[in-house]
């Protein structure tokens, strides 16, 4: 399941670095997530690093983009291959 950022965000940059795929950008508003690109850190981490390091604790897991850990490791491989 991919993430997203919720409307508590704050902007304050501390989760677009740590993104392993570049999945996080800056918004009109807040920041956000393409879950076409977001794998909840699957094959780079053992857990999400955006959600480790979000001061506003405003990441949480997207309703519309269920997906297994297989899937998520096929769509790392996938990213960067």
């Amino acid at each position: 399941m991919a993430l997203m950022i919720n409307d508590g965000c704050t902007a304050c940059d501390a989760c677009k670095p740590v993104c392993p795929n570049e999945a996080i950008s800056v918004g009109d508003i807040i920041y956000v997530i393409d879950a076409a690109k977001c794998t909840e850190c699957v094959g780079a981490e053992d857990e999400p690093q955006c959600k480790l390091v979000c001061p506003a604790d405003c990441i949480e897991q997207h309703p519309d983009f269920v997906e297994t850990p297989e899937e998520l490791q096929a769509k790392y491989e996938a990213l960067h291959a």
